[in-house]
Protein backbone atom coordinates (compact mmCIF):
# COMPACT_ATOMS: atom_id res chain seq x y z
CA UNK A 1 0.00 0.00 0.00
CA UNK A 2 1.68 3.41 -0.82
CA UNK A 3 2.52 5.38 1.54
CA UNK A 4 0.04 9.13 2.32
CA UNK A 5 1.21 12.75 3.85
CA UNK A 6 2.00 11.62 6.70
CA UNK A 7 4.71 9.37 5.73
CA UNK A 8 6.04 12.08 4.32
CA UNK A 9 9.09 12.81 6.04
CA UNK A 10 11.10 16.12 5.90
CA UNK A 11 13.51 16.52 4.26
CA UNK A 12 12.63 13.92 1.82
CA UNK A 13 16.33 13.09 1.62
CA UNK A 14 18.44 9.64 1.39
CA UNK A 15 18.21 9.08 5.17
CA UNK A 16 14.26 9.53 5.74
CA UNK A 17 14.01 7.21 2.66
CA UNK A 18 15.49 4.47 4.24
CA UNK A 19 13.86 5.18 7.66
CA UNK A 20 10.10 4.75 5.95
CA UNK A 21 11.16 1.98 3.73
CA UNK A 22 12.08 0.29 6.90
CA UNK A 23 8.88 1.53 8.97
CA UNK A 24 6.52 1.65 6.61
CA UNK A 25 7.93 0.23 2.91
CA UNK A 26 5.78 1.83 -0.02
CA UNK A 27 5.12 -1.24 -1.33
CA UNK A 28 4.49 -3.33 1.40
CA UNK A 29 2.12 -6.44 0.46
CA UNK A 30 -0.23 -7.15 4.08
CA UNK A 31 -0.25 -10.96 4.44
CA UNK A 32 -3.12 -13.43 4.13
CA UNK A 33 -4.68 -13.42 8.02
CA UNK A 34 -4.38 -16.74 10.04
CA UNK A 35 -7.90 -18.64 10.72
CA UNK A 36 -7.09 -17.08 14.27
CA UNK A 37 -4.04 -15.68 16.61
CA UNK A 38 -3.08 -16.38 19.60
CA UNK A 39 -2.31 -12.76 19.69
CA UNK A 40 -2.94 -9.53 18.24
CA UNK A 41 -1.05 -6.44 18.85
CA UNK A 42 -2.20 -3.40 17.71
CA UNK A 43 0.21 -0.45 17.56
CA UNK A 44 3.76 -1.31 16.72
CA UNK A 45 5.84 0.97 19.01
CA UNK A 46 7.65 -0.24 21.54
CA UNK A 47 4.93 -1.72 23.64
CA UNK A 48 3.66 -3.47 20.94
CA UNK A 49 7.63 -4.80 19.77
CA UNK A 50 7.92 -6.03 22.34
CA UNK A 51 4.92 -8.02 22.78
CA UNK A 52 5.21 -9.40 19.20
CA UNK A 53 8.66 -10.51 19.31
CA UNK A 54 8.47 -12.02 22.67
CA UNK A 55 4.83 -14.05 21.92
CA UNK A 56 6.19 -15.31 18.75
CA UNK A 57 9.88 -16.02 19.84
CA UNK A 58 7.84 -18.73 22.07
CA UNK A 59 5.98 -19.81 19.14
CA UNK A 60 2.25 -18.04 19.21
CA UNK A 61 0.77 -16.85 16.11
CA UNK A 62 0.98 -13.44 16.49
CA UNK A 63 -0.39 -10.68 13.92
CA UNK A 64 0.35 -6.82 14.44
CA UNK A 65 -1.09 -3.62 13.48
CA UNK A 66 0.75 -0.25 12.70
CA UNK A 67 -1.30 2.79 11.16
CA UNK A 68 1.70 5.07 11.30
CA UNK A 69 5.50 3.85 11.18
CA UNK A 70 7.03 0.97 12.95
CA UNK A 71 8.75 2.01 15.94
CA UNK A 72 6.48 4.33 16.66
CA UNK A 73 7.56 7.73 19.13
CA UNK A 74 10.69 6.36 20.43
CA UNK A 75 12.39 5.93 17.19
CA UNK A 76 10.69 7.55 14.93
CA UNK A 77 9.78 10.99 17.15
CA UNK A 78 11.76 10.84 20.59
CA UNK A 79 14.37 9.08 22.55
CA UNK A 80 16.53 8.13 19.08
CA UNK A 81 16.16 11.78 17.45
CA UNK A 82 16.42 13.64 20.72
CA UNK A 83 19.24 11.99 21.82
CA UNK A 84 21.39 12.28 19.06
CA UNK A 85 20.89 15.78 18.83
CA UNK A 86 21.73 15.92 22.54
CA UNK A 87 24.89 14.40 21.72
CA UNK A 88 25.67 17.20 19.17
CA UNK A 89 24.84 20.05 21.82
CA UNK A 90 27.56 18.15 24.29
CA UNK A 91 30.03 18.32 21.83
CA UNK A 92 29.36 22.35 21.20
CA UNK A 93 29.53 22.65 25.13
CA UNK A 94 32.91 21.30 25.36
CA UNK A 95 34.18 22.65 22.59
CA UNK A 96 33.88 26.17 23.81
CA UNK A 97 35.97 24.67 26.56
CA UNK A 98 35.78 24.85 30.91
CA UNK A 99 38.18 27.99 32.20
CA UNK A 100 37.99 26.94 35.74
CA UNK A 101 39.93 23.68 34.38
CA UNK A 102 42.65 25.90 32.58
CA UNK A 103 40.96 24.83 29.12
CA UNK A 104 39.92 27.61 27.01
CA UNK A 105 38.02 26.46 23.45
CA UNK A 106 37.32 28.72 20.16
CA UNK A 107 33.98 29.46 19.88
CA UNK A 108 32.19 26.53 18.51
CA UNK A 109 30.84 26.04 14.96
CA UNK A 110 27.67 24.37 14.90
CA UNK A 111 26.50 23.28 11.27
CA UNK A 112 22.84 22.60 12.24
CA UNK A 113 22.32 21.14 8.71
CA UNK A 114 25.27 18.36 9.70
CA UNK A 115 23.64 17.65 12.93
CA UNK A 116 19.97 17.25 11.56
CA UNK A 117 21.99 14.93 9.04
CA UNK A 118 23.39 12.63 11.02
CA UNK A 119 20.66 12.82 13.58
CA UNK A 120 18.31 11.27 10.42
CA UNK A 121 21.25 8.74 9.20
CA UNK A 122 21.66 7.48 13.05
CA UNK A 123 17.74 6.82 13.04
CA UNK A 124 17.63 5.16 9.99
CA UNK A 125 20.46 2.63 10.67
CA UNK A 126 18.35 1.64 13.99
CA UNK A 127 15.22 1.41 12.54
CA UNK A 128 16.06 -1.95 10.84
CA UNK A 129 15.83 -3.43 14.27
CA UNK A 130 11.95 -2.23 14.37
CA UNK A 131 11.32 -2.77 10.70
CA UNK A 132 8.57 -4.44 8.81
CA UNK A 133 11.05 -7.02 6.97
CA UNK A 134 12.28 -8.03 10.50
CA UNK A 135 9.56 -8.83 12.16
CA UNK A 136 8.35 -11.22 9.31
CA UNK A 137 11.66 -12.72 9.67
CA UNK A 138 10.67 -13.51 13.33
CA UNK A 139 7.00 -15.35 12.43
CA UNK A 140 4.45 -11.90 13.23
CA UNK A 141 1.97 -10.86 10.60
CA UNK A 142 2.46 -7.42 9.75
CA UNK A 143 -0.22 -5.36 8.78
CA UNK A 144 0.67 -2.13 7.57
CA UNK A 145 -3.00 0.07 8.25
CA UNK A 146 -5.53 0.90 10.90
CA UNK A 147 -7.12 -1.70 13.06
CA UNK A 148 -10.60 -1.07 14.73
CA UNK A 149 -12.70 -3.66 16.90
CA UNK A 150 -15.68 -5.27 15.31
CA UNK A 151 -16.23 -7.86 17.97
CA UNK A 152 -14.84 -8.60 21.51
CA UNK A 153 -12.58 -11.09 19.40
CA UNK A 154 -12.07 -9.92 16.62
CA UNK A 155 -10.09 -6.97 14.80
CA UNK A 156 -10.21 -5.27 11.12
CA UNK A 157 -7.17 -4.90 9.48
CA UNK A 158 -8.06 -2.84 6.04
CA UNK A 159 -9.80 -5.76 4.57
CA UNK A 160 -8.63 -8.37 6.67
CA UNK A 161 -10.33 -9.65 9.94
CA UNK A 162 -8.09 -10.89 12.55
CA UNK A 163 -9.86 -13.49 15.18
CA UNK A 164 -7.86 -13.37 18.12
CA UNK A 165 -7.47 -15.57 21.54
CA UNK A 166 -5.93 -12.84 23.13
CA UNK A 167 -5.42 -8.95 21.91
CA UNK A 168 -2.92 -6.23 23.20
CA UNK A 169 -3.85 -2.52 22.91
CA UNK A 170 -0.37 -0.61 22.37
CA UNK A 171 -1.05 2.46 20.37
CA UNK A 172 1.13 4.67 22.20
CA UNK A 173 0.29 8.51 22.59
CA UNK A 174 0.48 11.73 20.84
CA UNK A 175 1.18 15.58 22.02
CA UNK A 176 -0.94 17.79 22.94
CA UNK A 177 -1.30 21.47 22.47
CA UNK A 178 -2.67 23.89 25.10
CA UNK A 179 -5.67 25.75 24.01
CA UNK A 180 -4.45 28.98 23.57
CA UNK A 181 -5.58 31.38 21.26
CA UNK A 182 -4.04 31.94 18.49
CA UNK A 183 -1.70 29.54 18.45
CA UNK A 184 -3.28 26.86 15.88
CA UNK A 185 -3.41 29.85 13.41
CA UNK A 186 0.41 30.69 14.16
CA UNK A 187 1.52 27.46 13.96
CA UNK A 188 4.08 25.27 16.18
CA UNK A 189 6.01 22.36 16.45
CA UNK A 190 5.82 19.34 18.52
CA UNK A 191 8.38 16.10 19.09
CA UNK A 192 6.98 15.10 15.75
CA UNK A 193 8.28 17.75 13.73
CA UNK A 194 11.03 19.61 15.54
CA UNK A 195 13.20 16.89 14.14
CA UNK A 196 12.50 17.62 10.34
CA UNK A 197 14.10 21.51 10.93
CA UNK A 198 17.00 21.89 8.84
CA UNK A 199 17.58 25.59 9.88
CA UNK A 200 18.55 26.93 13.41
CA UNK A 201 15.62 28.98 14.75
CA UNK A 202 17.06 32.29 16.25
CA UNK A 203 14.66 32.18 19.19
CA UNK A 204 12.78 29.50 20.25
CA UNK A 205 10.00 29.61 22.64
CA UNK A 206 9.33 26.32 24.75
CA UNK A 207 6.03 25.70 25.87
CA UNK A 208 6.29 23.20 28.81
CA UNK A 209 9.21 22.54 31.53
CA UNK A 210 8.92 19.26 31.16
CA UNK A 211 12.26 16.21 30.23
CA UNK A 212 11.18 17.22 26.56
CA UNK A 213 11.08 20.85 27.39
CA UNK A 214 14.18 21.24 29.40
CA UNK A 215 16.46 18.60 26.82
CA UNK A 216 15.20 20.80 23.46
CA UNK A 217 16.14 24.25 25.48
CA UNK A 218 19.31 23.06 26.97
CA UNK A 219 20.10 21.69 23.14
CA UNK A 220 18.87 24.46 21.13
CA UNK A 221 20.94 27.14 23.23
CA UNK A 222 24.16 25.09 22.99
CA UNK A 223 23.31 25.57 19.24
CA UNK A 224 23.13 29.04 19.28
CA UNK A 225 19.69 30.09 19.65
CA UNK A 226 17.76 32.53 21.84
CA UNK A 227 15.84 30.21 24.27
CA UNK A 228 12.25 30.81 26.33
CA UNK A 229 10.78 28.25 28.28
CA UNK A 230 7.41 28.80 29.96
CA UNK A 231 5.64 26.91 32.33
CA UNK A 232 2.28 27.31 33.53
CA UNK A 233 3.32 25.45 36.87
CA UNK A 234 5.14 27.19 39.99
CA UNK A 235 8.15 25.05 39.03
CA UNK A 236 9.78 23.41 35.60
CA UNK A 237 10.42 19.50 35.93
CA UNK A 238 7.09 19.39 38.74
CA UNK A 239 6.49 15.64 39.09
CA UNK A 240 10.60 15.38 40.12
CA UNK A 241 12.19 16.39 43.39
CA UNK A 242 11.80 19.44 44.31
CA UNK A 243 15.75 20.32 44.81
CA UNK A 244 16.69 18.68 41.74
CA UNK A 245 14.53 20.24 39.34
CA UNK A 246 16.02 23.46 40.86
CA UNK A 247 19.53 22.60 40.25
CA UNK A 248 18.20 21.39 36.55
CA UNK A 249 16.70 25.23 36.23
CA UNK A 250 20.05 26.94 37.68
CA UNK A 251 21.51 24.99 34.99
CA UNK A 252 19.36 26.10 32.37
CA UNK A 253 19.62 29.61 33.56
CA UNK A 254 23.47 29.39 33.73
CA UNK A 255 23.53 28.74 30.21
CA UNK A 256 21.50 31.71 28.92
CA UNK A 257 17.61 29.60 28.83
CA UNK A 258 15.42 32.27 30.13
CA UNK A 259 12.73 29.98 32.33
CA UNK A 260 9.51 31.43 32.99
CA UNK A 261 7.76 28.93 35.53
CA UNK A 262 4.23 30.10 36.99
CA UNK A 263 3.08 31.98 33.91
CA UNK A 264 0.22 32.09 31.49
CA UNK A 265 0.27 32.42 28.20
CA UNK A 266 -3.31 34.18 27.03
CA UNK A 267 -2.44 34.11 22.97
CA UNK A 268 -0.03 34.14 19.96
CA UNK A 269 -0.35 36.38 17.21
CA UNK A 270 1.33 36.61 14.28
CA UNK A 271 3.55 39.93 13.68
CA UNK A 272 6.71 41.37 11.59
CA UNK A 273 8.62 40.60 15.21
CA UNK A 274 7.67 36.85 14.60
CA UNK A 275 5.40 35.09 16.61
CA UNK A 276 4.13 37.11 19.77
CA UNK A 277 3.27 35.17 22.84
CA UNK A 278 1.28 37.14 25.35
CA UNK A 279 1.68 36.05 28.74
CA UNK A 280 0.91 36.89 32.49
CA UNK A 281 3.05 36.17 35.50
CA UNK A 282 0.81 34.48 37.83
CA UNK A 283 2.56 36.00 40.82
CA UNK A 284 3.00 39.48 39.95
CA UNK A 285 0.27 39.76 37.09
CA UNK A 286 2.71 41.59 34.88
CA UNK A 287 2.19 40.94 31.56
CA UNK A 288 5.02 40.46 28.74
CA UNK A 289 5.13 39.87 25.46
CA UNK A 290 8.09 37.13 23.94
CA UNK A 291 8.76 37.06 20.23
CA UNK A 292 10.16 34.29 18.57
CA UNK A 293 10.80 32.76 15.84
CA UNK A 294 9.71 29.15 16.49
CA UNK A 295 7.11 27.91 19.08
CA UNK A 296 7.94 24.06 20.64
CA UNK A 297 4.88 23.04 22.35
CA UNK A 298 5.94 19.85 24.83
CA UNK A 299 3.33 20.53 27.06
CA UNK A 300 1.80 16.69 27.43
CA UNK A 301 0.66 13.96 25.92
CA UNK A 302 -2.76 12.25 24.87
CA UNK A 303 -3.45 8.43 24.31
CA UNK A 304 -4.15 7.44 20.63
CA UNK A 305 -7.87 6.10 20.99
CA UNK A 306 -9.49 7.36 17.42
CA UNK A 307 -10.27 5.19 15.31
CA UNK A 308 -9.77 1.73 17.27
CA UNK A 309 -13.89 1.53 18.22
CA UNK A 310 -13.02 0.16 21.68
CA UNK A 311 -16.69 0.21 22.51
CA UNK A 312 -17.59 -2.96 20.33
CA UNK A 313 -15.32 -5.11 22.08
CA UNK A 314 -16.81 -3.50 25.61
CA UNK A 315 -13.51 -1.68 26.31
CA UNK A 316 -13.46 1.09 28.87
CA UNK A 317 -11.44 4.00 27.92
CA UNK A 318 -11.34 7.61 29.31
CA UNK A 319 -9.79 10.58 26.82
CA UNK A 320 -7.30 11.91 29.41
CA UNK A 321 -6.34 8.91 31.17
CA UNK A 322 -6.90 6.07 28.28
CA UNK A 323 -7.04 2.59 27.90
CA UNK A 324 -8.42 1.34 31.16
CA UNK A 325 -6.69 -1.55 33.23
CA UNK A 326 -6.54 -2.99 36.16
CA UNK A 327 -3.32 -4.28 37.99
CA UNK A 328 -2.52 -6.79 35.70
CA UNK A 329 -2.95 -4.58 32.61
CA UNK A 330 -5.98 -6.64 31.49
CA UNK A 331 -9.20 -4.46 30.17
CA UNK A 332 -12.55 -4.57 30.55
CA UNK A 333 -13.03 -7.47 28.07
CA UNK A 334 -10.89 -10.58 29.87
CA UNK A 335 -9.76 -11.28 26.12
CA UNK A 336 -7.89 -7.73 25.82
CA UNK A 337 -4.93 -6.41 27.34
CA UNK A 338 -3.47 -3.36 27.08
CA UNK A 339 0.25 -1.65 27.59
CA UNK A 340 2.59 1.76 27.28
CA UNK A 341 1.39 4.95 26.56
CA UNK A 342 -1.89 4.34 26.06
CA UNK A 343 -2.74 3.07 29.26
CA UNK A 344 -0.56 4.49 31.75
CA UNK A 345 1.17 8.03 32.80
CA UNK A 346 4.40 6.72 32.86
CA UNK A 347 4.86 7.48 29.34
CA UNK A 348 8.83 6.04 29.15
CA UNK A 349 9.93 3.50 26.58
CA UNK A 350 11.14 1.42 29.29
CA UNK A 351 8.09 1.24 30.99
CA UNK A 352 6.43 0.75 27.70
CA UNK A 353 9.34 -2.48 27.15
CA UNK A 354 8.25 -3.90 30.76
CA UNK A 355 4.47 -3.35 30.24
CA UNK A 356 4.85 -5.45 27.20
CA UNK A 357 6.33 -8.25 29.23
CA UNK A 358 3.81 -8.61 31.62
CA UNK A 359 1.17 -8.54 28.92
CA UNK A 360 3.38 -11.75 27.42
CA UNK A 361 3.29 -13.56 30.81
CA UNK A 362 -0.56 -12.99 32.00
CA UNK A 363 -1.99 -12.97 28.38
CA UNK A 364 -0.59 -16.24 27.12
CA UNK A 365 0.38 -17.95 30.59
CA UNK A 366 -2.32 -17.53 32.68
CA UNK A 367 0.64 -15.01 34.71
CA UNK A 368 -0.21 -13.05 37.45
CA UNK A 369 2.07 -9.90 37.03
CA UNK A 370 1.56 -7.02 38.53
CA UNK A 371 2.51 -3.41 37.32
CA UNK A 372 2.36 -2.20 40.69
CA UNK A 373 4.89 -4.35 41.50
CA UNK A 374 6.99 -2.46 39.02
CA UNK A 375 10.15 -0.33 40.35
CA UNK A 376 10.26 2.67 37.76
CA UNK A 377 13.29 4.59 36.79
CA UNK A 378 12.89 7.66 34.63
CA UNK A 379 15.76 10.24 33.72
CA UNK A 380 16.18 13.58 31.98
CA UNK A 381 18.72 13.97 30.00
CA UNK A 382 20.03 17.29 30.72
CA UNK A 383 23.54 18.10 31.10
CA UNK A 384 23.96 17.10 34.06
CA UNK A 385 20.89 13.98 33.81
CA UNK A 386 18.33 14.13 36.45
CA UNK A 387 17.62 10.45 37.10
CA UNK A 388 15.14 9.19 40.21
CA UNK A 389 13.78 5.53 41.27
CA UNK A 390 11.11 4.80 43.32
CA UNK A 391 8.78 6.66 46.09
CA UNK A 392 9.44 10.54 47.26
CA UNK A 393 8.99 11.44 50.66
CA UNK A 394 6.13 12.30 50.25
CA UNK A 395 4.61 9.59 48.43
CA UNK A 396 5.93 7.24 50.94
CA UNK A 397 4.85 9.16 53.99
CA UNK A 398 0.95 9.38 52.37
CA UNK A 399 1.43 5.12 52.50
CA UNK A 400 2.10 5.74 56.38
CA UNK A 401 5.75 5.16 56.06
CA UNK A 402 8.18 7.25 58.20
CA UNK A 403 10.94 8.89 56.29
CA UNK A 404 14.94 9.26 56.83
CA UNK A 405 16.11 11.09 54.20
CA UNK A 406 20.05 11.35 53.27
CA UNK A 407 21.68 13.86 51.25
CA UNK A 408 25.10 14.30 49.85
CA UNK A 409 26.15 16.82 47.45
CA UNK A 410 28.43 16.32 44.60
CA UNK A 411 30.67 18.82 45.93
CA UNK A 412 31.49 16.04 48.67
CA UNK A 413 32.69 13.47 45.85
CA UNK A 414 36.04 13.62 44.91
CA UNK A 415 35.76 12.47 40.97
CA UNK A 416 33.00 15.37 40.81
CA UNK A 417 35.73 17.60 42.60
CA UNK A 418 38.05 16.31 40.04
CA UNK A 419 36.48 16.54 36.68
CA UNK A 420 34.62 19.71 37.62
CA UNK A 421 31.55 19.22 38.18
CA UNK A 422 29.86 19.94 41.62
CA UNK A 423 26.43 21.09 40.60
CA UNK A 424 24.74 18.06 41.94
CA UNK A 425 24.27 15.57 44.42
CA UNK A 426 22.54 12.15 45.90
CA UNK A 427 19.40 11.74 47.78
CA UNK A 428 18.30 8.33 49.05
CA UNK A 429 14.89 8.03 51.12
CA UNK A 430 14.66 5.11 53.84
CA UNK A 431 12.40 3.77 55.97
CA UNK A 432 12.92 4.95 59.56
CA UNK A 433 12.14 1.61 60.93
CA UNK A 434 14.65 -0.98 59.62
CA UNK A 435 16.16 1.28 56.39
CA UNK A 436 14.90 -0.17 53.46
CA UNK A 437 15.57 2.09 50.30
CA UNK A 438 12.41 3.40 49.39
CA UNK A 439 13.39 6.39 46.45
CA UNK A 440 16.38 8.40 45.46
CA UNK A 441 17.32 10.82 42.98
CA UNK A 442 20.66 12.07 41.32
CA UNK A 443 21.58 15.31 39.66
CA UNK A 444 24.86 14.13 37.89
CA UNK A 445 26.55 13.28 34.48
CA UNK A 446 25.21 9.82 33.71
CA UNK A 447 22.75 9.63 36.39
CA UNK A 448 20.70 7.64 34.34
CA UNK A 449 23.33 5.08 33.69
CA UNK A 450 24.10 5.21 37.50
CA UNK A 451 20.66 5.10 38.61
CA UNK A 452 19.94 1.19 37.98
CA UNK A 453 22.01 0.35 41.35
CA UNK A 454 19.48 2.17 42.95
CA UNK A 455 16.46 0.23 41.01
CA UNK A 456 18.05 -3.11 42.28
CA UNK A 457 18.44 -2.15 45.56
CA UNK A 458 14.63 -0.79 45.98
CA UNK A 459 13.43 -4.07 44.07
CA UNK A 460 15.24 -6.27 46.26
CA UNK A 461 13.62 -4.67 49.28
CA UNK A 462 17.31 -4.02 50.49
CA UNK A 463 18.30 -1.60 53.45
CA UNK A 464 20.61 1.19 52.46
CA UNK A 465 23.30 -0.44 54.97
CA UNK A 466 23.94 -3.30 52.17
CA UNK A 467 25.29 -0.45 49.64
CA UNK A 468 28.57 0.45 52.76
CA UNK A 469 28.99 -3.26 51.58
CA UNK A 470 29.17 -3.13 47.64
CA UNK A 471 32.66 -1.95 46.42
CA UNK A 472 32.58 1.03 43.97
CA UNK A 473 35.61 1.73 41.78
CA UNK A 474 37.30 4.78 43.03
CA UNK A 475 36.91 7.22 41.82
CA UNK A 476 33.60 7.46 40.62
CA UNK A 477 30.80 9.42 41.02
CA UNK A 478 28.61 6.44 42.03
CA UNK A 479 30.68 5.70 45.16
CA UNK A 480 28.10 8.51 45.95
CA UNK A 481 26.01 5.69 47.21
CA UNK A 482 28.33 3.77 49.68
CA UNK A 483 28.97 7.50 50.87
CA UNK A 484 25.19 7.54 51.44
CA UNK A 485 25.27 4.33 53.05
CA UNK A 486 28.38 5.22 55.82
CA UNK A 487 26.27 8.48 56.59
CA UNK A 488 23.34 6.23 57.14
CA UNK A 489 25.10 3.53 59.50
CA UNK A 490 26.53 6.40 61.33
CA UNK A 491 23.67 8.09 61.67
CA UNK A 492 21.98 4.65 63.47
CA UNK A 493 25.30 5.26 65.75
CA UNK A 494 22.94 6.30 69.48
CA UNK A 495 25.12 8.04 72.39
CA UNK A 496 23.85 4.73 74.50
CA UNK A 497 25.78 2.79 71.51
CA UNK A 498 28.49 5.14 71.50
CA UNK A 499 29.03 4.60 75.32
CA UNK A 500 29.08 1.07 74.90
CA UNK A 501 31.48 0.81 72.40
CA UNK A 502 33.78 3.41 74.06
CA UNK A 503 33.46 0.91 77.13
CA UNK A 504 34.33 -2.14 74.87
CA UNK A 505 37.04 -0.58 73.40
CA UNK A 506 38.41 0.86 76.82
CA UNK A 507 38.26 -3.14 78.45
CA UNK A 508 40.08 -4.12 75.11
CA UNK A 509 42.87 -2.11 75.48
Amino acid sequence: MPPDDKFALLPADSHNRHLIANVHPPDWRNPEPAPRYNLVVIGAGTAGLVAAAGAAGLGAKVALIENRMMGGDCLNFGCVPSKAILAAARAAAAARGVPALGVRGAPAEIDFGVVMARMREARAGLSANDSAHRFRTLGVDVFLGAGRFVAPDAIAAGDAMLRFRRAVIATGSRPAAPPIPGLERVGYLTNETVFSLTALPRRLAIIGGGAIGCELAQAFRRFGAEVTMLESAPRILGRDDADAAASIERTLAGEGVRVLAGCVIESVSASAEGKLLSLRRARTEAAERIAADEILVAAGRAPNLDGLELGAAGIASDSAAGVTVNDFLRTTNRRVYAAGDVCTQFRFTHVADAMARIVIRNALFFGRARMSALTIPSCVYTDPELAHAGLSAQAAEARGTEVQTLHLPMSEMDRAVLDGRTGGFAKIHVARRGGRILGGTIVAPHAGEMISELTLAIARRDPLSSLAGVIHPYPTVAEAFRKLADQYNRSRLTPRASRILARWFAWRR
